[in-house]
């Protein structure tokens, strides 16, 4: 028979049981100080103690440093880099408060032990609500992505974990009957009207309204950089909406502004625009007028890279999601005209007065 050894303890510990009959572990080198040990010996508890004990730390900060790749780690690195400090405003607010939901769901989880299924399972969980759900997933991603950049983590679970495909038109985009409603409630000398006005005729977001101002303006021109894409945008604005800047009281230099002549936040923006929405008996909001607009230069036989231009949209599929509430006919006419005019340009001119004629038969009488 093979005799058994009993498995020898970590150096410097020592076995004792206490005057309940409790088995008890210490740690001591020499005649130095007893201290003692949690747990038993291969257990995770016991190895945290011993290797504080072996470096004079105390347990405390022992388990900060086995946490030290831990999700909640991760999020503070992340949240303390340049990437993050990059991010607008929104952005880190909406990440934010998906981090905060991770790391109080597991924070102490090891963070390269994350995997797809994971993130599935937490995707599973917000099928509910999928754009919300879909957000989530595009910040951890981006969590996950910084961290295979700086070596924090070696794979990024999010790859190839796919997002909820739902049918959603967005903002809904204002009627006519809808913009006669707010010009007859709110009328030219108000700053409501001249914010309607100004994003009808520019398209700006909510992020670039509240920027705008003279000093983007060159005669009738406005000319400004988008905070969302850093694309530039350049807008002709009409006669009419340069004569109700004049009559408006807005600040020195930006045109809409807040109390006591302040610029706005975008959020704050919002705000008061859905306001003054409300009170014209109009549910809608800043969004829904840039649609409209977008929806308008479409109808009118806009171009996509037209489109772009005016709107800052860095991709086509920006402009075609923003204009699919177009009327698609009258598209169809605008197009039909152009192949037309193309056709009047280029053959036209070259055919013979009896060209297309089909030869006539010929009779007995003139053979």
């Amino acid at each position: 028979m093979t005799c058994l050894m009993p498995r020898p303890l970590p150096l410097h510990v020592v076995k004792e049981t206490s005057r309940h009959g409790k088995v008890v572990f210490y740690f001591r080198i020499g005649k130095g100080e007893r201290i003692r040990l949690l747990g038993k010996p291969g257990s995770k508890e016991f190895k945290i103690a011993y290797q504080a004990a072996l470096i004079g730390q105390t347990v405390a900060v022992a388990r900060q440093t086995e946490f030290a790749r831990s999700l909640r780690w991760l999020v503070r690195q992340h949240m303390e880099s340049a990437k993050w400090g990059s991010l607008s405003v929104a952005t880190r607010k909406q990440r934010g408060i998906f981090y905060n939901q991770i790391v109080e769901a597991s924070g102490d989880v090891d963070c390269r032990a994350v995997r797809p299924k994971d993130i599935r399972n937490a995707l599973e969980r917000r099928k509910k609500t999928p754009a919300l759900a879909n957000n989530f997933l595009k910040a951890m991603s981006a969590l996950f992505k910084w961290g295979v950049d700086h070596e924090h983590v070696d794979i990024n679970p999010t790859v190839g974990v796919e997002r909820f495909k739902y049918k959603s038109n967005g903002f809904p985009v204002w009627t006519w009957d809808e913009i006669e409603r707010f010009m007859e409630f709110w009328p030219i000398g108000t700053q409501q009207r001249l914010a309607l006005e100004l994003l009808i005729a520019s398209g700006l977001r909510r992020s670039d309204i509240v920027l705008a101002g003279r000093q983007h303006m060159t005669q009738e021109v406005l000319a400004l950089n988008t905070m969302k894409t850093n694309t530039p945008v350049t807008i002709a604005l009409p006669e009419r909406v340069i004569d109700m800047i004049e009559q408006t009281e807005t600040g020195d230099l930006i045109f809409i502004v807040g109390k006591n002549g302040r610029p706005m936040s975008k959020e704050t923006f919002g705000n008061w625009f859905r306001v003054a929405c409300r009170a014209a008996g109009i549910m809608k909001s800043a969004h829904g007028v840039r649609k409209f607009s977008a929806t308008l230069a479409a109808e009118g036989g806009a171009t996509t890279h037209q489109l772009m231009a005016q709107f800052g949209w860095v991709t086509t599929q920006q402009a075609e999601l923003y204009t699919r509430g177009a009327d698609r006919a009258l598209l169809g006419k605008v197009a039909s005209r152009i192949v037309s005019e193309q056709i009047e340009t280029r053959i036209a001119p070259h055919l013979d007065s009896g060209a297309g004629k089909k030869p006539k038969k010929q009779t007995k009488s003139n053979r």
